[in-house]
């Protein structure tokens, strides 16, 4: 068994097309018309064929029960990039306690996206301040030879 791709349902696969390809820079790359998968392996579905293959009418929208993630090594450029795409925020960029920083938005259907700082760059970023790999692991609360791997 393979894991393959995830997939969202969408309302307007053209315009959810256009926002992948503004906000993050995807392409189609297979186009079966009612589904497309963009680079990345991530897959959209028209609402309609859906409901057929599920036998039900009952779509939910909005559940803020899951997400998609993607990282960013450049989190301060797509992060000013981002204020111009007119998107929905779930909430600003924050900070978690290890140092990451993340943004969360919704697509035109309300599907959470998660873009956070990748997490080598975080370590990096840490270790450009001055502090020793082992303050920057438990600063993040990482192993030490993860930190180390990261200054390769």
């Amino acid at each position: 068994m393979k894991f393959k791709n995830p997939m969202l349902v969408v309302t307007d696969m053209n315009k959810s097309v256009e926002f992948y390809k503004k906000v993050f820079g995807l392409h189609v790359i297979m186009d079966f018309g009612a589904n497309k998968t963009l680079t990345g392996g991530l897959a959209l579905q028209t609402v309609e064929t859906w409901k057929e293959f599920i036998s039900t009418n009952e779509i939910a929208f909005g559940g803020n029960n899951s997400e998609i993630y993607f990282e960013e090594d450049d989190f301060d450029e797509f992060s000013k990039r981002l204020e111009k795409c007119n998107v929905e925020y779930v909430h600003p960029v924050k900070e978690h306690s290890w140092g990451q920083r993340v943004v969360r938005i919704y697509d035109p259907d309300r599907h959470i996206i998660e873009i956070g700082e990748n997490i080598k760059v975080v370590c990096r970023r840490f270790l450009n301040t001055g502090m020793t790999a082992e303050q920057v692991a438990e600063r993040m609360d990482v192993p030490v030879k993860f930190v180390n791997a990261c200054m390769r």
